[in-house]
């Protein structure tokens, strides 16, 4: 078997971004390479959107436009993440292909005219992608410019499940293999509730729009069916290009933006994990979410260094309001990801588009040219990566974990839930910003994993739980972890089944609690906890009523519909100890809560002033401490090493201005090198 590169064969950080040169002349191509060179542009991908100037027509291509480019490109000293244009078929192919056409859930046809993947299910699209996948790479696969191939563009976005004929029979196939017969389907659906009962294979249809709501079982089937079959057209492309290259393969993924795709089922099909992240403007701690993106993308490559695809240099297009970065931001960004584990800083894009849909999305070299300050900005965050080049491969220490479950949030989204106001993207940033805030670095992780190497695991979301997983989290504890366990979890088995014994019933060992009812809260309303030292908190949204069977009431209710019940327990279960959280805390609230379990687990929270982020990478010789200041003041902090951005030694004391950055080489500790 051919060995597979493990990274892209460059020095240092690689940087760079999306190159489409296609949409210039070829005389500005020229100038390219040289404002490329000036700020220290390393690596381009190439050809993502290209399929209709490769292929002409079916089976013609012409790839001499390509041979031009990637040849200045090597005579440059540019490298090439070669992509395949797969995410947007030409007109030629839909003329040819109607039938490849996705077909959304109310039972409208999409049209040609903007990008997204065909129906994933259609025959003629996956020969077609096959047929792209396998003349790209054996044309390419030597040509020295090729480091890296990037397949497709963002599964899932912005097509992800398809409802047409070819998609239904894909998925008649995909549950017969599952369920092996009618009897598992239906049991496994749960469809002697509203007569759902099937006799036949060919009665089995997609869950599209229905007069009420759809068998929820079905939905989250079709949810998983549908991230089966984006990872199969994959497979289709990533083995077609095996064929012919070495070089190691990719995808580009949108963690914690995206939820159509299981990061972690394909963060096993990837040779390295890749990933866009865009802040949303609209969230002021936006960096928060950016730092649970990169956290994600490292967690799903098993804590190998990943890539970092595709960044904006400051406003995106395609939200409601499109907010500027700051100067200084786009920096802030960057090197957090690369603390965070990425060794690659990439955008979208190199050059500013003058037409299309994405012409006022920020770019490395703006509409406004050289004399812009976001080109200043991009060409002296070229020169700090290149100062950093020794960070390379180092990886990221964490203590705790967050569980991160896509199965579980497909389920938990669905419609009918107690509230609306319950949500796993709430639960966990509220849980992961809690960790972030007192200087704890997290990895997150699926219940069933192994868990023994964290001291601390938090559980915000886990709605859908088997059994399976649950032993694991209760071994894990009984082994001396501690678990702390946020309300509306463990309630439903992988079926969408309310667990036998009731809500919470999977964990009742390792918590010592069960739920007996569910109370939500009016819209505004909130209620007061009581803690065992006349402490009180303040919770919103949603109470319930617990049943505790062998744990210690650590805080109750004060006042509404639960009052003077327990909130908050503790249990301890062998060497460790379970925490269940039946509300959803305020800050302050949560912040005293995990203060008490991290004191069960031996963590300790960061002195590091509000607003500053710490993290740690780990080389074979060295620590890299990176320090992010969000504030608007300087930060002071005892660190003792070389300051690599300035080349200045800190005499154990650095000072980070507001907005600023340092990144400390140290020598490890003692205990890391024994």
């Amino acid at each position: 078997m051919t060995r597979v590169t493990p990274w892209p064969a460059l020095d240092g950080i690689a940087y760079g971004g999306d190159y489409n040169p296609e949409q210039w002349d070829r005389a500005v191509w020229d100038e390219d390479v040289r404002l490329m060179r000036e700020a220290g542009v390393n690596l381009v991908s190439v050809g993502i959107f290209s399929w209709a100037l490769l292929e002409r027509s079916e089976g013609v291509f012409d790839f001499a436009w390509l041979d031009d480019l990637l040849d200045l490109l090597h005579a440059n000293g540019i490298h090439v993440d070669l992509g395949t244009p797969t995410a947007s078929p030409p007109a030629w192919f839909f003329h040819a292909h109607p039938e490849a056409r996705v077909l959304t859930r109310d039972g409208r046809t999409m049209g040609f005219g903007s990008r997204g993947m065909a129906s994933h299910s259609s025959p003629a699209y996956r020969a077609a992608i096959a047929r792209i996948a396998d003349a790209l790479a054996a044309r390419y696969a030597a040509h020295p410019a090729v480091v890296l191939w990037h397949v497709h563009n963002e599964y899932g976005v912005p097509v992800g499940e398809d409802y047409s004929p070819a998609s239904v029979a894909a998925f008649r196939a995909w549950l017969a293999e599952r369920y092996g017969s009618l009897d598992g389907l239906n049991a496994a659906w749960g469809t002697a509730f509203w007569g759902q009962l099937y006799t036949a294979w060919e009665h089995v249809g997609a869950p599209a729009d229905a007069p009420s709501v759809v068998n929820p079982a079905q939905r989250l089937d079709f949810a998983r069916f549908t991230d089966a079959q984006l990872r199969a057209c994959f497979r289709i492309e990533r083995d077609a290009i095996r064929a012919h290259a070495t070089q190691p393969i990719t995808t580009n993924f949108m963690a914690n933006q995206s939820w159509t795709t299981d990061l972690w089922a394909w963060g096993r099909e990837v040779d390295i994990v890749s990933d866009d992240h865009y802040l949303w403007a609209a969230d002021p701690d936006g960096h928060v979410g950016l730092a649970i993106a990169a956290d994600l993308s490292r967690s799903v490559g098993g804590g190998a260094p990943w890539i970092l695809m595709e960044h904006s240099t400051s406003a995106v297009n395609w939200q409601p309001r499109n907010v500027a970065k700051r100067p200084g931001e786009m920096a802030r960004n960057s090197l957090t990801h690369l603390a965070r584990g990425a060794d690659a800083i990439l955008f979208f894009q190199w050059r500013a588009s003058r037409s299309g849909a994405e012409k006022f999305h920020s770019a490395m070299l703006p509409h406004a040219g050289t004399e812009s300050r976001v080109w200043r900005e991009v060409v002296d965050l070229g020169a700090a990566l290149g100062r950093l080049g020794e960070v390379r491969g180092a990886r990221v220490q964490a203590e705790a974990a967050v569980l991160w479950d896509f199965e579980s949030f497909w389920a938990q989204d669905l419609e009918w839930r107690p509230s609306i106001e319950v949500t796993h993207q709430a639960q966990v940033r509220a849980a992961y910003e809690q960790l972030w805030r007192d200087g704890v670095t997290a990895d997150f992780a699926l219940p069933g994993h192994d868990l023994s190497g964290y001291r601390l695991v938090v559980v915000p979301a886990q709605y859908l739980l088997t059994m399976a997983d649950a032993a694991n989290l209760t071994s894990y504890v009984a082994g001396g972890g501690t678990l702390v366990v946020s309300f509306f979890s463990g309630i439903v088995d992988e079926n969408d089944a309310v667990h036998a014994g009731g809500y919470l019933a999977p964990l009742a060992e390792v918590l010592g609690v069960r739920v007996k009812e569910f109370l939500p809260l009016r819209e505004g309303e909130t209620v007061s906890l009581e803690r065992a030292d006349g402490t009180r908190l303040t919770a919103r949204s949603w109470a319930e009523d617990l049943l505790v069977a062998g744990a210690e009431t650590v805080a109750r209710y004060a006042d509404g519909p639960a009052a003077g019940r327990a909130a908050i327990t503790r249990r301890r279960h062998g060497e460790g100890t379970g925490w269940y959280v039946s509300t959803s805390l305020d800050a302050a609230g949560l912040a005293a809560t995990f203060a008490a379990a991290y004191a069960d687990a031996g963590v300790s929270a960061s002195s590091v002033p509000a607003g500053c982020e710490v993290v740690v990478r780990r080389g074979a010789a060295h620590d890299f401490t990176f320090v992010v200041n969000h504030r608007d003041d300087a930060v002071t902090l005892d660190l003792d090493g070389v300051e690599l951005l300035t080349g200045a030694a800190t005499d154990g004391v650095v000072t980070v201005p507001s907005g600023g950055i340092a990144v400390v080489r140290s020598a490890l500790p003692e205990s890391a090198t024994r």
